[in-house]
């Protein structure tokens, strides 16, 4: 009998502790998905009722996990870029992230039938997660749904989060989420990310939330401004951590969660675990991602790729569109599809050549791999810039992709030195009080328990008052007056000592 009551006891108090979790990505970028989708697994395997708003529908059915399939409405436009490098190539994908993106996703999201009936039936969540990339859009319909917000990233900052949630930002030494010169750049990295940094803001500011506000008007007729409602987000988490990234300032309300998405390695497929395991020197792992098709490489670059390799005793795995590469070279196994995380935990793959996209590279520091950063646009440049500064591996750029740059580079990273400081980074970075999910789901659940505003002054204080234009004004006034006074009295006491000596004179 007292186990029964003990059991019912336990059942009455994981319905109390459920929460309805709303979460919304409407970003049409895989690879951003795929630090999510874990996450919201996890919070439903956890017990809570979670809903999930996206493109990407999860196949498998899974209790108390619900989809609201965006793309059964409209197809997904998937980036899938030829691998080339320029600055026209970064600038027009930003350029159709922000005015195109945003706007299109947000019609797209808010014309949902199934979206729709969220607000229609006054559907009640007591916390919302929402993507914090191109759009804020959906900080309008969480507003609708009354519920306090979690924002989530698959990267650092960009350029228009710093403001408003109160976050410093200097070209002289903080990261650009789209350009590289880390934390130390030259005068002309620092010039462009000046100019990129107020670019982008602006952008954003005046031109993507007003053609998404003018959306949003047309379904609710109350929601104030959507850069308000992204201020007022309780907490960001953050897809970076330290160790790979530097230290930084953030408000108490941003977490650094990076790391999350990571799961526990799988045995590899057969051929996989067999082609590895005879490895007599390791393997050396190539893949550029699934937002570039790796079958785009110019063929000069990809000859000076298979050149390299094919002069190291490694074995090489290599992420490949066709069935076979041009030479059929026999130390390279091809495959359309790779289970990356699982090839990484793998203690014989000594190097991971990648494009260094921020989910590879939290990959790559975890399993203590060492990378080889080529990359491309989006994030790449800076995540590669923290990876070499970190002592995660070295850079490569794509104009430089010659057969004896790249045999140098991978010489260096295969090194037992360079690979031993590898080991201790990555003992560094899984040294945490609480794993990165466990913190990602506690400061969601605090959000939900305590609706109140945790974010940063700062980001409420006027430019003047931040930059202490007015305390400095007052203070060059005081000097002024005082060195005035002095000099007055200065002279006054002259004048009188001048006219005393002239009376002496006289008498």
């Amino acid at each position: 009998m007292l186990i029964v009551i003990t059991l019912l006891l336990c059942a009455g108090l994981n319905s109390v502790q459920s929460l309805d979790i709303l979460g919304v990505f409407p970003a049409q970028v895989r690879s951003h998905f795929f630090a999510f989708q874990p996450f919201m697994q996890e919070l439903a395997k956890r017990g809570h009722n979670v809903t999930v708003i996206s493109y990407y529908a999860d196949k498998k059915p899974r209790d108390n996990y619900h989809v609201i399939d965006l793309s059964e409405n409209a197809p997904v436009s998937e980036v899938n870029l030829p691998i080339t490098r320029s600055a026209i190539k970064t600038f027009f994908i930003m350029s159709i992230f922000h005015v195109m993106g945003g706007p299109y996703g947000c019609r797209i999201l808010l014309t949902d039938e199934n979206v729709q009936n969220l607000w229609i039936t006054q559907r009640k969540f007591d916390v919302i997660i929402v993507e914090q990339f191109d759009s804020d859009c959906a900080l309008g319909l969480a507003y609708k749904l009354g519920a306090p917000v979690v924002g989530v990233t698959s990267h650092m900052l960009l350029p228009w989060h710093y403001n408003r949630l109160g976050v410093p930002y200097n070209p002289s030494y903080v990261l650009f989420d789209f350009l590289e010169g880390g934390t130390k750049p030259t005068f002309f990295q620092r010039l462009q990310r000046a100019y990129w940094y107020s670019h982008f803001y602006f952008v954003n500011k005046y031109i993507t939330q007003r053609l998404e506000q003018s959306i949003v008007a047309e379904f609710f007729d109350d929601v104030p401004s959507l850069e308000e409602l992204g201020a007022n987000i309780k907490f960001l988490l953050l897809y970076q951590n330290f160790i790979l990234s530097g230290s930084s300032l953030l408000p108490s309300n941003i977490k650094e969660v990076g790391g999350y998405h990571i799961k526990e390695p799988k045995p590899l497929p057969d051929d996989f675990q067999k082609y590895i395991d005879e490895s007599e020197h390791g393997v050396i792992y190539i893949s550029f991602g699934s937002n570039m098709r790796t079958s785009t490489l110019p063929q000069t670059k990809l000859e000076s790729i298979i050149a390299a390799v094919q002069e190291l005793p490694q074995r090489v795995i290599f992420k490949w569109e066709r069935k076979t590469l041009p030479g059929n070279p026999k130390n390279i196994y091809v495959s359309k599809w790779l289970p990356q995380n699982d090839i990484l935990a793998h203690p014989k793959i000594l190097a991971f050549f990648s494009h260094c996209g921020l989910l590879g590279a939290t990959e790559a520091i975890h399993y203590g791999v060492p990378l080889l950063c080529m990359p491309i646009f989006g994030d790449q440049p800076s995540n590669a810039a923290a990876a070499e500064e970190a002592g995660l591996g070295v850079q490569i750029d794509f104009n430089d992709l010659t057969k004896d740059n790249i045999l140098k580079k991978l010489k260096t990273i295969l090194d037992p030195q360079f690979r031993a400081r590898v080991k201790l980074l990555s003992k560094a970075w899984r040294d945490r009080p609480v794993s990165p999910m466990d913190s990602a789901i506690f400061w969601t659940e605090f959000a939900a328990r305590h609706n109140f505003t945790y974010k940063s002054r700062s980001a409420e204080v006027p430019l003047y008052q931040y930059l202490c234009l007015d305390a400095y004004a007052v203070l060059l006034l005081i000097l002024m007056i005082s060195v005035f006074s002095i000099k007055c009295l200065v002279s006054l006491v002259l004048n009188r000592l001048k006219v005393g000596n002239m009376k002496s004179k006289r008498e």
